[in-house]
């Protein structure tokens, strides 16, 4: 038995593969550094649900498809109540993608593609007392996205910045939201079903739920003069350093590096505060510095949630949404596994040893 499934091989996949000892993220067969500049939300759906060669729809055709889809669902917004309301972004976002209809076909994908992306600025809004914003269509998922949580068009730095987000997060092998989507799938409950419960396990603060907390670190230690005492005042207390650290990367994740980058444009057209971007650079630099003097036979190094903070912050999300940005970016990974286990796997259903009391004989 090994305790979290620790190294067991579950299942094989054309999608992702995680090299955590050369930290590097393959989608589809094509690098994330090589990938990440140039792509948009759009191509990579393209890629994880259709491959690198065959293509069921045209690139040119998804677009508007999509951009339809999400003018349709904006009428679930009147769903929304006071209780929706008071609950946390995803928690909210998640009830309502549970009125959509379970199916497996490119018409329920499409839907739970849209669904995040409407749902999520809208309440947002709606919890900061402002009126939801219907989707436009003729925009890009990306830009639709950030119109309709700030009710400006976003510049092409903002447009391209949540574009490489959502692509460096779409996928990444087996992790826990994954692999629950995959098991709801292989009992051939639904696409809605098998996204419901990926986000479920997205929430959790040990998966999807860790970005926000980093910017409260920032906020905590308040100038790069103070990182070095206060991080190292933190790891007396045994605290975890948010940001730093991951399950499979034993070196840096490759996917901090991609959204690093992508924040520099928006640095130079300055549509980011410089000065968090120089205290997010101290608290690197020394957090780095600290955990290889204290855990020297430990691996730790940035992962992708330090720098999610960063750029999702800069972009005009609240913290408290991050986890509801990152299943906008991860449901296309979900619904791609869901339909390679539907095709390709079957009923998950794994043993456990029973370590309980025994009947004694009679």
């Amino acid at each position: 038995m090994k305790n979290g499934l620790e190294d067991v091989i579950a299942a094989e996949t054309q999608l992702s593969d995680v090299d955590g000892e050369a930290g590097r993220l393959i989608i589809r067969g094509v690098s994330l550094d090589q990938i990440v500049s140039t792509a948009t939300y759009e191509s990579i759906a393209a890629l994880l649900l259709d491959g690198p060669t065959e293509r069921h729809f045209s690139l040119a055709e998804f677009g508007p498809r999509l951009g339809e889809m999400r003018e349709h669902l904006f009428v679930h917004l009147t769903a929304l109540d006071s209780a929706a309301l008071g609950l946390p972004p995803v928690d909210a976002m998640r009830a309502l993608i549970a009125r959509l209809p379970d199916g497996d076909d490119f018409e329920a994908a499409l839907r739970l593609l849209a669904a995040p992306a409407v749902f999520l600025p809208a309440i947002i809004r709606l919890q900061a007392g402002q009126e939801p914003l219907a989707p436009d269509g003729s925009l890009s998922q990306a830009a639709d996205i950030l119109r309709m949580l700030t009710g400006q068009l976003p510049s092409k730095e903002q447009t391209a910045a949540l574009d490489a987000y959502l692509v460096t997060i779409s996928d990444h092998g087996l992790n826990a939201s994954t692999f629950a989507a995959r098991v709801v799938t292989s009992t051939h409950a639904g696409l809605t079903s098998s996204v419901l419960a990926a986000i479920s396990a997205l929430k959790g603060p040990l998966h999807g739920g860790a970005p926000g907390p980093v910017l409260d670190m920032f906020d905590a230690i308040g100038t790069s003069a103070n990182a070095h005492d206060w991080l190292s005042r933190a790891l007396d207390r045994g605290e975890r350093l948010m940001g730093f650290g991951h399950r499979i990367y034993r070196v840096r994740d490759p996917r901090a590096d991609a959204l690093k980058e992508a924040l520099r444009p928006l640095v130079s057209a300055a549509q980011v505060d410089r000065d968090r971007i120089v205290l997010a650079e101290a608290v690197e630099h020394a957090a780095l510095a600290i955990l290889k003097e204290r855990k020297p036979g430990r691996p730790l190094d940035v992962n992708v949630e330090f720098y999610t903070a960063l750029l999702l912050d800069a972009l005009g999300f609240p913290r408290g949404s991050f986890t509801g940005v990152f299943a906008i970016g991860r449901t296309v990974g979900w619904i791609a596994h869901a339909r390679e286990q539907a095709l390709e796997g079957r009923l998950i259903r794994p043993r456990s040893v029973y370590i309980g009391p025994v009947p004694q004989a009679a």
